[in-house]
């Protein structure tokens, strides 16, 4: 993909047809430890949704495993894992089964970029990934944080929800163009 937004609306995407009524996407940038002149992306997608078997989970990662029945392959995890290791970064993946914990179900999936190298592809138009996630799904909860040199870029939809009552929905031009317009504002003094 051409950037890490797009990836990232991929893999939410996957949160909601799993089922959660959250998803929260965690973006932190930080320096490397190991060589503080590197500048580390961690990305990392959570949902509290039905989560995946062992055995799922062994192959998820495999171009050509998808649990879909429309196609033969799903790309999104694996072009996900690439794209970190090819900066010299990884993926992680940690997942609870419903059928193993009900209470504890869903899936973290985690992503470090090094910034530095020639092949870190850039993460793009965020705002667009959490916008169209929000009008695509407007009843389920998500969670944006973006850190970066102790600034912080955020935006709860309970929190949004909450302000504007249970009559407006999020999916309203109104309410999206605002979330669009406060995030891009937040970004401006990032």
């Amino acid at each position: 993909m051409k950037e890490l937004s797009l990836n990232i609306l991929d893999i939410a995407e996957n949160s909601y047809k799993a089922g959660a009524s959250l998803v929260q996407i965690l973006i932190c940038e930080e320096p490397d430890e190991k060589d503080p002149s590197d500048e580390l992306l961690t990305i990392s997608i959570v949902d509290n949704g039905c989560g995946m078997t062992e055995e799922v989970l062994s192959h998820v990662t495999d171009p050509f495993y998808t649990t879909r029945k429309t196609r033969a392959v799903g790309l999104g995890l694996p072009f996900f894992k690439m794209e970190a290791e090819m900066t010299g970064g990884y993926m992680t993946i940690e997942s609870v089964s419903e059928t193993v914990d009900p209470e504890n179900k869903g899936t973290v999936v985690t992503a470090v970029f090094h910034q530095n190298s020639i092949d870190f592809i850039p993460l793009g138009d965020v705002v667009s990934t959490v916008t169209t996630l929000i009008h695509g799904h407007p009843d389920i909860d998500l969670v944006f944080r973006h850190t970066k040199n102790g600034k912080e870029v955020s935006m709860d939809t309970r929190t949004v929800r909450e302000a504007l009552g249970p009559e407006v929905s999020l999916s309203e031009y109104e309410v999206i163009q605002w979330i669009e317009d406060s995030l891009r504002e937040e970004y401006e003094a990032f």
